[in-house]
């Protein structure tokens, strides 16, 4: 069953600047699913859209069923949202805020709260300006997380925390998936979405260029294939099937998609001292797609 389906879901903001072109896509229930593009690609365009705060130029959106225009607000009850850049009352202490958003959904869980604060390290008594920025976020993933809901829609989670709490972090989305949460995650570090996720859309100037699962990516398209020689001097293989290639040192690293045969022909003719043939990672696969 589709928890959340867009078709063709289009926005141009004030004089024809565009947002996002003809966008769609479906996350299935309880699937993690990586939406991918650097600064500027669309990626929080479509979020805003989907959650209301902009409004679609054309095409549709729903999330359980119902319209995410006409039907917002009932959706925003089983939606946990966490924004890139977090901003909250500054006057107001953590756990008043914390209490506050509870109170929203129609009952304080002190409980979770205290949980949930532990596990990040979140000082509870401290008053919002008081935070630095990776503390704000700690806010927010709180208050994301605390009222488990069956969408998480996040995006880029985790910039701002150091690598102990992103590590606690996708501790806490792991105990999400396993109780059957939708997790949308949105994000330009590509080695967390392929810990991550289940299926990812690569979005390009504001279109999606590919949705596929991250086994197929990583293992159907290409091969990274790493050759070292003894000398610098060495480095010289033009192949047909290679898209890409770099020389670091005596390495010569290429991704290529041609035919394997082919490759350890042409692989026997040269004098290399070592070769490494391995799956691309998500990071390969995708900057081979936006080369394109």
């Amino acid at each position: 069953m589709s928890v959340l389906e867009v078709n063709k879901l289009t926005k141009f903001y004030h004089k024809k600047s565009r947002g996002i072109i003809d966008v769609s896509f479906s996350i299935e229930e309880g699937e993690t699913f990586g939406f991918i593009g650097p600064n500027g690609s669309g990626k929080s365009t479509t979020i805003r859209t989907l959650l209301n705060f902009i409004y679609p130029t054309s095409g549709t959106a729903s999330i359980f069923g119902m319209d995410a225009v006409k039907q917002s607000r009932e959706i925003r009850k089983n939606v946990g949202y966490l924004p890139s850049e977090v901003d909250f009352y500054d006057d107001m202490k953590v756990i008043d805020l914390l209490n506050y958003s509870s109170g929203l959904h129609g009952k304080t869980n002190s409980t979770r709260i205290k949980e949930l604060a532990e596990r990040l390290d979140l000082d509870l008594t401290r008053r919002i300006e008081d935070l630095s920025f990776g503390n704000k976020k700690k806010v927010g993933i709180v208050k994301t997380l605390l009222h488990q809901s069956k969408l998480l829609i996040l995006d880029e989670p985790t910039s701002g925390l150091d690598p102990l709490m992103q590590n606690t972090f996708f501790e806490l989305l792991e105990e999400e998936r396993k109780r059957g949460v939708t997790i949308f995650f949105s994000s330009h570090i590509l080695s967390e979405v392929q810990r991550m996720c289940d299926r990812v859309a690569i979005i390009k100037d504001g279109r999606l260029i590919k949705v596929e699962t991250v086994e197929n990516l990583t293992k159907n398209s290409v091969k990274r294939v790493t050759l070292t020689f003894e000398e610098e001097a060495d480095i010289k293989l033009d192949l047909e099937g290679t898209v890409k290639r770099e020389v670091s040192g005596r390495n010569l690293i290429m991704l290529y998609e041609g035919d394997m045969k082919s490759l350890i022909t042409k692989l026997g003719t040269l004098n290399f001292k070592d070769v490494l043939i391995e799956e691309p990672s998500l990071e390969d696969v995708f900057m081979h797609y936006y080369e394109k």
